[in-house]
């Protein structure tokens, strides 16, 4: 595999958490709380992509640690957020495998980070 194809795949599954993420939010019952902390995880779950697709275009080394910080950054705020929601019993599973996703994507982009310096 090489560097692009690596590339793109983190790309790849980042896009999809944001679309999962999206799926979930429409799905789950609609309250003060949940509509609040929904808008905050649909923004923050979208900014995991969007701040790693701007690291692969960085203007440098140091441009491209403070993208992936943001992007890993933006990956807790969504675990974050995904635990604050009142989902009920049916759709806890679907929860817990966002917040899988979330904090594998944290390790994927502190692994990136730690390798980048």
């Amino acid at each position: 595999m090489t560097k692009t194809d690596k590339k793109y795949d983190l790309e790849e599954r980042t896009f999809e958490f944001a679309k999962m993420t999206r799926d979930f939010i429409n799905k789950i019952p609609k309250n003060i709380s949940n509509l609040e902390y929904g808008k905050q995880l649909i923004r923050s779950s979208a900014s995991i992509g969007a701040n790693y697709i701007e690291a692969n275009e960085s203007l440098g080394k140091k441009d491209f640690l403070m993208r992936v910080r943001i992007s890993r950054k933006e990956a807790k705020e969504s675990v974050y957020w995904l635990k604050l929601l009142d989902v009920g019993k049916d759709f806890e599973d679907m929860r817990k495998r966002l917040v899988q996703e979330g904090t594998e994507l944290m390790m994927i982009l502190s692994s990136i980070m730690r390798k980048s310096v």
